[in-house]
């Protein structure tokens, strides 16, 4: 009995000695500190005069889930954006009347973002919401469409009437915009939840060892190792995005013959939108929030450069603007022996291979999923007007 007393004893020291969390220098300490905290404070948009107005919000979430909205009343937003999948669909590319050449990205926090799309092609939320709506690849929809709904369903009428303050009136292409700045107010309240993450910066933050013991060892040292690879350079801050583009040594072909162009081509569509910030649509007055699409630079070194995602609820997959890889481990695994050869020639190189060992790959996809969990279930849209 001395000898099993004496093999719990060291098994319990055992055990204590792996539950001591790393040490961190101060340059360790900052850069976790950066990630955080969250959440953040609401996001607010000075272009969308409902942004935060809980009416708006209201009919912004009934107008998510309204098929009408779409030419043959069979898709809504929710078709792809589903709540149960963090806000997307969960497949390689997303189905629209076709299926497309990206997949459907996550609405998780989108409204803290300063362009949409994998492209960019889209300067704010309800800009972005409008181009489903009217893709005929997609929804297929139309001006007429979406204001005859407004106009003509007493429920959709009367919520509009709470987040506008008036009957829905004037011009089709107005009510179609602000259809979409109800979608925008009602997507901009799609906050991830807190994370073990958000736990142990904290933790961090305050010197609370005992808090930081709770983190798992091999997600500090994946941690470790994200911060001395330098991932933070693109993968920044709270919402662990920069909200910019980079070419990161995916594939552009999206079938023989043709490429996808990613922001060069977003770029241009941004340009020419009748819906950007330098539009008569926009709703500050005072044009500040416009100083960012009227100042960027279309070139040729945007070629091939997506949206940098969220790495916040990004556990599930596929990964990369066209799904073209399934996991995180696969992630982990381009990262570590990306080709400098696959990057556009005329980009500032944003990756360089980690050449990573088995061990370090599994640590490294052990912080990851650390960033997601499981949310808590949505409750039912009350109806706009009881």
């Amino acid at each position: 009995m001395r000898w099993l007393g004496g093999a719990l004893v060291l098994a319990l020291a055992a055990s204590a000695v792996a539950q001591t969390p790393l040490q961190w220098s101060q340059e360790e300490t900052r850069a976790i500190a950066r990630h955080g905290p969250w959440p953040p404070p609401a996001p607010r948009d000075p272009s969308n005069r409902v942004a935060g107005s809980p009416g708006a919000v209201a009919l912004g979430e009934h107008l998510f889930n309204e098929p009408r909205l779409s030419a043959d009343g069979a898709m809504s937003c929710a078709t792809c954006h589903i709540a149960g999948r963090d806000w997307a669909d969960g497949r390689t590319r997303a189905m629209g009347r076709a299926e497309l050449d990206r997949r459907t990205p996550s609405l998780w926090n989108v409204g803290y973002a300063h362009w949409f799309g994998w492209d960019g092609a889209g300067d704010s939320l309800w800009s972005q919401s409008i181009r489903p709506i009217l893709d005929s690849r997609e929804m297929a929809s139309d001006a007429g469409r979406v204001a005859g709904l407004l106009r003509e369903d007493k429920a959709l009428a009367c919520g509009y009437e709470r987040a506008f303050g008036h009957r829905p009136d004037g011009d089709d292409e107005k009510l179609l915009v602000d259809a979409a700045k109800a979608l925008a107010a009602f997507q901009a309240t799609l906050v991830s939840p807190r994370t073990p993450f958000d736990a142990f910066r904290d933790a961090v933050v305050a010197g609370d060892r005992e808090a930081m013991a709770r983190y798992p060892l091999a997600a500090q040292r994946g941690l470790k190792i994200f911060i001395d690879a330098k991932c933070s350079a693109c993968h920044f801050g709270p919402r662990f995005t920069n909200g910019e583009f980079g070419d990161v040594g995916i594939p552009f072909f999206t079938r023989p013959g043709e490429v996808d162009a990613g922001r060069l081509d977003g770029l241009g569509k941004l340009a020419s939108s009748a819906f950007n910030l330098l539009g008569r649509h926009n709703d500050d007055a005072s044009g500040a929030n416009a100083l960012r699409t009227r100042h960027v630079q279309r070139l040729h070194s945007n070629f091939g450069e997506f949206r940098v995602p969220s790495l916040r609820q990004s556990g599930g997959g596929p990964f990369m603007h066209n799904g073209h890889l399934a996991t995180l481990e696969d992630v982990v695994k381009h990262y570590s022996e990306v080709n400098p050869d696959r990057l556009h020639s005329d980009a500032i190189p944003l990756v360089r291979p980690l050449a990573l060992s088995a061990e370090q790959s599994t640590d490294l996809v052990a912080f990851l999923r650390t960033l997601s969990v499981a949310p808590p279930p949505r409750v039912a849209a009350a109806p706009l007007c009881p």
